[in-house]
């Protein structure tokens, strides 16, 4: 992570507090709101807890404000987009690329090149769409292991337990629309008879 992505992540927790203290909202109100416990939005207030896409998503949310205002908004009046990246803990860059407060939000996922991870799934609520831009990505999902290679779309819950990751340990690109209803689309992709993900 570079010097000025260390900075933004750092002025995060200070500019929540603020934003919170403005709308005169409490930490065991937006717990309520957002789902988020008291003790992780302290921590992510003080600066003790990085902030991950996560956390942030249901706090614009809560807030009413586009993503990446929450991590550095753009100059006023300025129509241009300044796409402030949010690094995960699993190595994977997350772009934001939609500004509304609520409805869809979209981004840009980038899995570097590097050893395949162990898959670590997670759940959050909301729906999730998804498309390969390039590379191929495995997908886990429940008890699927799946791949998608470049062209495919996968749509799901993500209240059932999910996890993104590279197959061959090759970079992989891929958009996501998160949102809490939609069209429905259907997973194009297999999986080996092992369970494991396998080249299509």
């Amino acid at each position: 992570m570079t010097a000025n992505e260390e900075s933004v992540l750092a002025a995060v927790g200070p500019r929540l507090r603020a934003l919170r203290k403005e709308r005169g909202t409490t930490l065991t109100a937006l717990a309520e709101t957002t789902g988020i416990s008291v003790s992780t939005l302290s921590r992510l207030e003080s600066g003790q807890r990085k902030a991950t896409l996560e956390l942030l998503l249901p706090l614009a949310r809560a807030y009413r404000v586009p993503l990446d205002e929450l991590v550095g908004a753009p100059p006023t009046g300025d129509p241009r987009i300044y796409a402030r990246p949010i690094k995960h803990s699993s190595g994977q860059t997350i772009v934001p690329l939609s500004r509304q407060p609520s409805g869809p939000q979209a981004f840009k996922h980038l899995i570097p090149a590097g050893p395949p991870q162990t898959p670590d799934p997670r759940t959050h609520e909301g729906h999730e769409w998804l498309y390969v831009l390039s590379g191929r990505l495995r997908l886990v999902l429940g008890e699927h292991d799946l791949v998608l290679p470049a062209g495919e779309v996968a749509e799901f819950d993500t209240r059932v337990p999910h996890w993104f990751g590279s197959v061959t340990g090759d970079a992989v690109e891929f958009l996501t629309i998160f949102g809490s209803q939609g069209e429905r689309m259907h997973v194009r992709a297999r999986s080996t008879r092992s369970g494991r993900a396998g080249p299509v």
